[in-house]
Parts: C-alpha cells; structure tokens; sequence
C-alpha cells in the first residue's frame, strides 16, 4: 500500500440514548450538513415505533439493523476473460455501514408522508423480517450461495 491508513474519527455518543451507533445512524442518515434534522428525524421515528408498538424503540431499531446487516458480498473478479462474482466475508464496520445505508435508502423510497414515518415503517418492517431493505440482505446472501463455487478465486 503506497497510502498510510486513515485515522479512525472517535465518534460522540448521541444526546438522548447516549449510544454511538444512533450517532453513525444518524450521520448516514443527515444531508447536507444537517444534522439536528437527522436528529430530528430519528427521534421522530422511535418515538413512532414506540407509540405503534409498545416497546422501547431503540431495542426494536437495534434489531431490525441486525435483521438487515448481511454477513457476506459479492465481488466481481476478472479472471481470464471472464468476469465472476466472488462471495467475500465482509469486516464488521463495513457490515453495520451496508446494514444502516440499506435501511436510510429503502425508508427514503416509502411513499408516507413524513420522512419520520417513513423510517419508522421500514424500521418496523426490518423488525418483523420483512420490507425492502430485509429483501436486499436475503438477496445478497442467496446470490453468495449461488456463486459458492467461485470462492477459491478469493482476493
């Protein structure tokens, strides 16, 4: 590697959790530097999830990000000529990046009014095992299946 690795940014817990994944959540979540928007909106969207379902609403928001962070990828490799899709383990961070990008960008698609009610539908649905972004990790993991073969290309 000709580049030195970058530093790894410490990352403040949020205000009202006190929990720094609600804070990587939400820095996915912002646009265009606004952040006390995201906060906003994640806020918005617990307090949905516990006024639907009666439960506390970062346990819930916890697993269904757990329901959508795939385990494995895969990865198109050239070899002679031929261009094959190679399953891969994927590191820890990279796994709750996919698993929460997945979860802001499939919530973004909803048709609800609010972009609150939508990130609490799709949390609510990640929860429950299904919805889109659910759909995608299943996808992604059968696609690794169906490509088993092509793992002693690996990196």
């Amino acid at each position: 590697m000709r580049k030195a690795k970058p530093k790894i940014r410490i990352i403040l817990p949020d205000p009202r959790f006190n929990d720094i994944l609600v804070t990587k959540f939400v820095n996915n979540l912002m646009y265009g530097g606004k952040k006390n928007l995201a906060y906003d909106i994640f806020y918005d969207a617990i307090d949905i999830i516990n006024e639907k379902l009666k439960e506390d609403g970062v346990e819930i928001w916890k697993k269904a990000l757990t329901n959508v962070t795939p385990s494995v990828e895969v990865r198109s490799r050239r070899i002679g000529g031929a261009t094959f899709q190679i399953p891969s383990e994927i590191r820890p961070s990279r796994k709750a990046s996919i698993g929460m990008k997945n979860l802001i960008n499939y919530a973004r698609r909803r048709n609800e009014k609010t972009m609150a009610q939508k990130l609490a539908s799709e949390i609510m649905a990640a929860y429950k095992e299904e919805g889109s972004a659910f759909k995608k990790k299943e996808d992604t993991h059968r696609m690794a299946e169906a490509n088993k073969a092509f793992s002693h290309f690996r990196f």
